[in-house]
């Protein structure tokens, strides 16, 4: 019998938990979820939200994302906790930097991704993670970006035009009633980085509560990096995966 997909619902994937390494000498733990049977067609190297406002490898679209993606999409996901945050899967070693600090742990990512051969490599950013992906994630290693409610707080018009001279493609979903920058800002915030595509997320907010609004990122995020695997299961007929890292206080 099918199982319908909820927030709490966990596919069957090849999980992994992984360190990576930084230059300046840390440990950041983090996961990696692969799919069950065979290799990935695409890879989301995520950056998470501030973590100083709950943030943290476990943020729910990430979480869903890792649950689903893999048995769904052949998609590869890799998590982690930046410098200083913790979760249920431990803590990364360091401090919370601030943004400027953390161009190591991006890097970290993006080597790990390398060094690992995970194909068709994109870097998701959330919240705070798109401050990172703008300000350290323009690499060559990478196919292009997609930003979640990116508030643009930290990142600058330097850091914009660095992108759009970088030129690999960027998604960018930015909910309607965002907290911190709505369509109509971003656009213009965003009007220099010409190769962005910028689409609106209609009656959301900037932390995607709810399961249509999980569906609709992660159907935005498919577009870009698998559209073969739309649309989006809403059921699953076979058995489902046991997980340790549920945490109750995580948000649903």
């Amino acid at each position: 019998m099918a199982t319908e997909i909820g927030a709490l619902t966990v596919l069957p994937a090849r999980r992994e938990n992984i360190e990576l390494y930084t230059a300046d000498g840390l440990t950041l733990v983090g996961e990696v979820a692969l799919p069950p049977e065979r290799d990935p067609v695409a890879t989301l190297l995520t950056l998470h939200p501030l973590p100083t406002h709950g943030g943290y490898m476990d943020s729910h679209v990430y979480r869903k994302a890792a649950w689903r993606l893999p048995a769904l999409a052949d998609v590869a996901v890799v998590r982690f906790n930046t410098r200083g945050t913790a979760s249920p899967r431990g803590t990364s070693q360091g401090e919370f930097g601030g943004g400027p600090a953390e161009k190591h742990d991006v890097h970290a990512l993006l080597e790990y991704g390398e060094f690992h051969d995970l194909p068709n490599r994109w870097l998701v950013g959330w919240s705070f993670g798109t401050e990172f992906t703008l300000m350290h994630g323009d690499d060559p290693s990478i196919e292009g970006a997609i930003l979640l409610s990116p508030p643009l707080h930290r990142a600058t018009d330097a850091d914009l035009d660095r992108w759009a001279a970088f030129g690999k493609p960027v998604r960018i979903l930015v909910p309607e009633h965002d907290d911190f920058l709505r369509p109509p800002q971003a656009r213009e915030r965003f009007a220099r980085l010409t190769q962005a595509e910028l689409i609106e997320g209609p009656g959301m907010k900037h932390l995607w509560v709810g399961e249509n609004a999980v569906r609709w990122v992660l159907t935005r995020i498919l577009e870009v990096v698998n559209p073969a695997a739309l649309p989006l299961p809403t059921t699953w007929a076979g058995d489902l995966a046991e997980t340790d890292m549920l945490d109750p206080a995580i948000e649903i």
